[in-house]
């Protein structure tokens, strides 16, 4: 892989490694609270709406996060939202060492966390470009993919076993402790004011990124190929479900399988020279989109032959089905990742600066809130029929989806690197 970005730019550097460290804490207690969730409640319904909770807030956040991005200091913005997730989850290390957490104080800082990550991540991602050449971007969403894999697959197995080992409150102090290193990196940045004109946030701000947007076929499609793959192919809220029954093993099984998705985003992150280099993005993106459903259709035919040859339990779990149902979710992360490589260097290579904050607002808001009405859609439909069903027939929906979009779509087909057009 190409480790330019890190060598000529030691802002993005520093950035890169606090963001990967904090990360990993973030993943650490957004397991944790699924677990500690189905712990209290016993229902993967209410696992689901964890997700579904933090839907409003993170998206009125994007929005409005983006605008600040566009208007002020994007490193004062990024600070201050990482100050509001530092300190909700405080407060959460808090109230479960005293015993007075409960599942609406899981809910509720859950969209406060949810609201302050919309707003720092919209601002970095819209910090990047100005770190970097423009040649550089793709390789840098290479490496934001490895450390995407780290976060992801270190977080959750290690959550699983620290939840089994020591219990809830360990765990979430340890997020708090790995959340100072994204102070480090946000602080030794220079002030990166947005270049061109300047449109205060509010109501005309809204409007001006809306009519952008309406112009720029290009970035709308890769919006609605997201929402696609992660509104029918995110069967994430279903694990909880899956260590007690069907693959069995508990909490480790739950932690294992969200590392198996993030093992495939690091591997193809780690390979990715080729990658970062082929010029046809819109083509790029639908097909490792179709790749990504395939992979969750797969997930849901495992389950099935589990579901028809005999569940495991928590105390003897099926290692061989667990061992099945990580590989198709490796593959899932792998096709996935390279989706995400070109989908972030054609929102930061394509939008001017001016744009930026407020199209990486709505960005985040496709990426986050596509699996949090994933989640609505697995944990219901779950509840409905089986746990096989909603991965199996939504990895299905994805493939056919995007195979029509990228038919009906020749601008898209079209788009060239080298020649960036929103």
């Amino acid at each position: 892989m190409d480790l330019r970005p890190l060598r000529q730019s030691p802002a993005f550097a520093r950035m890169w490694i606090g963001s990967t460290l904090s990360g990993i804490g973030g993943q650490l207690t957004a397991v944790t609270v699924m677990l500690h969730v189905f712990f209290l409640t016993h229902s993967t319904f209410a696992v689901s709406m964890i997700a579904v909770a933090g839907l409003l807030p993170m998206i009125l956040a994007g929005l409005y996060g983006g605008m600040l991005a566009d208007a002020f200091d994007r490193r004062r913005v990024a600070l201050i939202a990482a100050v509001v997730a530092f300190a909700s989850t405080a407060l959460l290390v808090t109230l479960t060492w005293t015993h007075e957490v409960t599942i609406w104080w899981l809910y509720a800082l859950s969209m406060t966390v949810a609201a302050a990550n919309s707003v720092g991540m919209a601002t970095r991602t819209a910090i990047v470009p100005r770190l970097l050449p423009r040649d550089l971007l793709a390789s840098a969403s290479a490496l934001n993919g490895v450390a995407f894999g780290m976060t992801v697959m270190v977080g959750p197995a290690l959550a699983g076993l620290l939840v089994a080992l020591t219990g809830y409150g360990w765990t979430y102090t340890i997020d708090l402790v790995l959340m100072l290193s994204m102070f480090l990196g946000l602080w030794t940045l220079p002030a990166l004011r947005p270049e061109g004109q300047i449109v205060r946030p509010g109501l005309a701000s809204l409007v001006d990124g809306a009519r952008f947007l309406r112009r720029a076929g290009n970035i709308r499609m890769q919006y609605i190929l997201d929402i696609c793959a992660m509104t029918f192919g995110q069967p994430l809220v279903l694990f909880p479900a899956l260590g007690t029954v069907i693959l069995g093993g508990g909490a480790v099984t739950t932690g294992l399988l969200t590392a198996a998705v993030a093992a495939g985003t690091f591997l193809s992150s780690l390979f990715s020279g080729r990658i970062v280099h082929y010029r046809w993005h819109g083509r790029g993106i639908a097909r490792a989109v179709q790749a990504y459903g395939g992979s969750i259709a797969l997930f849901g035919a495992v389950l099935l032959i589990g579901a028809v040859a005999g569940s495991g339990t928590e105390e003897a779990p099926n290692v061989a089905l667990i061992v099945l149902a990580a590989l198709t979710l490796a593959l899932s992360g792998a096709s996935d990742n390279v989706s995400s490589i070109y989908r972030n260097t054609m929102m930061q290579a394509a939008v001017p600066d001016t744009m930026r904050g407020r199209l990486q607002g709505v960005f985040v808001i496709v990426v986050a809130g596509g699996p949090r009405v994933g989640a609505l859609y697995a944990g219901a439909l779950a509840s409905l029929t089986a746990l096989w069903f909603p991965p199996l027939l939504g990895g299905l929906l994805v493939v056919a989806l995007a195979g029509v979009l990228l038919r009906l779509s020749p601008r898209f087909r079209s788009y060239d690197a080298l020649d960036p057009v929103p």
